[in-house]
């Protein structure tokens, strides 16, 4: 996971410094990279990534990153209401969940071979690093060995599941599963 994803900006807006490589782009241009490489929209990436940097004890602080954003984002023009931020908050994170459930389905229903999936995750990895890497974060190679062990082994614990259940055997007892009536029918 990323090493600096805390920029700790409690202080204030003036120094923090996400973003700084997109410094002239445009909020048009990087939405239309985003909906080519993933499933969420520049102003919720944005977003939620400044909700997790602002993130308190006691919550975050909606209503500070709202009126800042043109100030905290290069490529955000508009301030946004304390709503406006929530709202987009809560869409990447559902929009998250929802790849989560459809990369989980890749895996379940056997669309794709183990090559197939193999590649399909390794050019997930490169656009998050690289998104990592816009926002001004780095990760080191401990932090992505770890990762990937633990992808690696959900994936194994869901392909194992998935045998299973083609393979007409109970998730839950691993008992064969047949056409025979049970003694409650």
């Amino acid at each position: 996971m990323p090493e600096d994803t805390q920029t700790t900006p409690q202080s204030g807006t003036a120094e923090y410094d996400r973003f700084e490589i997109l410094e002239s782009a445009e909020y048009d241009r990087v939405n239309e990279f985003l909906r080519e490489r993933v499933g969420f929209t520049a102003r919720q990436w944005a977003i939620a990534r400044l909700c997790s940097d602002f993130r308190t004890g006691t919550g975050v602080e909606m209503t500070k990153i709202g009126e800042n954003l043109p100030n905290l984002v290069p490529f955000m023009n508009d301030r946004y209401t304390r709503q406006s931020v929530y709202q987009a908050r809560k869409a990447f994170e559902d929009t998250v969940r929802k790849a989560g459930a459809t990369f989980l389905y890749g895996a379940y229903s056997d669309f794709f071979t183990a090559e197939e999936f193999d590649d399909i995750a390794y050019e997930a990895t490169e656009v998050a690093r690289f998104l990592i890497e816009v926002e001004g974060a780095t990760v080191s190679h401990a932090a992505e060995t770890d990762a990937e062990r633990r992808i690696r082994a959900a994936m194994e614990a869901v392909h194992e599941a998935s045998l299973e259940l083609r393979y007409d055997r109970c998730p839950h007892c691993d008992e064969r599963l047949g056409d025979e009536p049970t003694e409650s029918d």
